[in-house]
């Protein structure tokens, strides 16, 4: 059996044998080398959840036992499954881990030239690809694919979609600009060079208003919502139109998409490259 049919096969077991924890090494080590991932963009530029990833992500928690992950001489104690320690990590990935403080759980790949300023967290399951910054205080959820060249700010939040094991888990594509505090939710997907300013808030069920496109932008029948390549997004707010809201003039939090990025938005963003 090739190793899908094996984590399949486990996913159904009740008890686990001599063997199995073999099976999941080898599966947690091939999410680490980015061999699999939990969610891939097929040829029509369509996000898909690989379920069986997430289950065999799943699989670990079930097979793990509770464990002390920190030393003994250790003020700080760390208790967890041990099928979950922080991932192994040398000179040689290539990745800028700034002293201080980040950790990186084990079965995320975390390509060359990723940047983790402390103090960052990113989950298991997670895919940070080439070139990324990963700034204090920000958290790369289970199981969410971060592109090229992204920035995601100081106390950005990237949130994880474990389960259900066929829900497509939160994407940010390449050359995406994630502002700092801003949080991304419940399967989101952020195109291409789009731009998240400080604050906004994504998440299924946020309407996004296309102020050039003149349209709203809805997640339909439970598909994920997704922010158009390039936009620009910013915090707003619009009226509540009943007459209790209109009487005490209250209004509810929006996204609002102001333009798309251009020239000039790219000069604004440029400084990223001289942190690198």
């Amino acid at each position: 059996m090739n190793l899908r049919e094996k984590i399949d096969k486990l996913f159904t077991q009740t008890e686990f044998y001599d063997g199995d924890r073999e099976v999941y090494e080898a599966f947690k080590t091939a999410l680490r080398r980015g061999e699999i991932r939990s969610a891939e963009k097929d040829a029509e530029g369509k996000w898909r959840a690989n379920s069986w990833v997430k289950q065999g992500i799943l699989l670990g928690f079930r097979m793990g036992k509770m464990v002390e992950l920190s030393k003994p001489t250790e003020t700080l104690q760390f208790f967890d499954k041990d099928t979950f320690p922080l991932r192994p990590m040398s000179l040689e990935d290539g990745v800028r881990i700034v002293l201080g403080g980040s950790a990186i759980r084990d079965g995320s790949y975390v390509a060359p030239s990723v940047v983790v300023v402390p103090p960052a967290y990113i989950n298991v399951g997670s895919y940070v690809d080439e070139g990324t910054m990963v700034d204090s205080h920000a958290l790369v959820g289970s199981c969410a694919q971060i592109g090229k060249r992204v920035h995601l700010s100081a106390a950005a939040q990237i949130g994880g979609v474990l389960e259900p094991v066929n829900a497509t888990p939160v994407i940010i594509e390449d050359d995406v600009l994630v502002g700092g505090n801003t949080g991304v939710y419940e399967g989101t997907i952020v195109r291409e060079r789009a731009v998240l300013a400080s604050g906004v808030i994504l998440t299924r069920s946020t309407p996004v208003f296309d102020l050039p496109n003149q349209r709203v932008i809805k997640s339909e029948n439970g598909a994920s919502l997704e922010i158009p390549a390039g936009a620009v997004v910013v915090q707003g707010s619009r009226a509540v139109s009943n007459e209790f809201g209109r009487d005490n003039g209250l209004s509810i939090y929006c996204p609002i998409i102001v333009k798309y990025r251009d020239d000039k938005t790219d000069a604004s963003t440029r400084l990223e490259d001289y942190l690198r």
